[in-house]
């Protein structure tokens, strides 16, 4: 019998998200500058609200349930694999951890970045030289790269788990729900009135960070 493993709010961050970074790739490539700004701003506002998910939601939404040390990574490996709780496992955990960081890092490098004329820059581009806003905007270009390799391990992990070990972690990101192994602890949920709240205070600091309404110019 399937049990609850992923609440709805993550699902609803981790596929916004997908297409969130989607498409602000595109925008970049294809000069959608204006696109791009707000798209970074969405994305700041799912990353707060998963910070706030992560200390308030659901079990398997928690930091404080899947973020372990290196002695927990390797009991895991030791153990073929198999860990006592629903969510990540600790090698799962790094890869959420990795990407969330790299994605903040992202976000945060794109509010100071101005392009090379000065014409289009993101909203604290203001705070900052020239110079730094140059270097910002070269780091911003740069780390892409770094997320696209980080989002590579994670899909290729996907894979090895479904053709190695026979775990299909794809299914409950999208249903919820999965079999679990006897002894294996499912998800205790989350409130619902807590997630609306996270969201809020996401927006509501998105909004404070970039000042209400997004520059065009400088």
């Amino acid at each position: 019998m399937k049990q609850r493993v992923w609440d709805l709010p993550t699902r609803l961050f981790h596929w916004t998200l997908v297409v969130v970074v989607a498409l602000a790739w595109w925008s970049a490539e294809t000069d959608q500058q204006d696109l791009h700004l707000y798209l970074g701003y969405g994305a700041l506002s799912l990353l707060l609200f998963r910070i706030g998910w992560g200390l308030f939601g659901s079990s398997t939404a928690r930091f404080s349930s899947f973020v372990r040390g290196p002695s927990s990574v390797a009991k895991y490996v030791r153990a073929r694999f198999n860990w006592p709780l629903a969510g990540h496992a600790p090698l799962g955990a790094l890869s959420v951890l990795a990407l969330l960081a790299m994605l903040f890092i992202m976000v945060g490098t794109g509010l100071f970045a101005s392009d090379e004329d000065g014409l289009f820059s993101g909203p604290l581009a203001y705070l900052v030289s020239v110079d730094v806003a140059d270097l910002l905007t070269e780091l911003h270009e740069e780390l892409f790269n770094v997320l696209l390799v980080l989002i590579g391990l994670h899909v290729a992990a996907i894979l090895l788990y479904r053709l190695a070990l026979g775990k299909n972690l794809l299914g409950p990101m999208i249903t919820g729900k999965a079999d679990l192994a006897p002894g294996v602890e499912p998800m205790r949920p989350g409130k619902w009135w807590v997630a609306l709240i996270c969201l809020v205070v996401a927006i509501a600091i998105t909004r404070w960070i970039i000042g209400g309404a997004p520059p065009f110019g400088t």
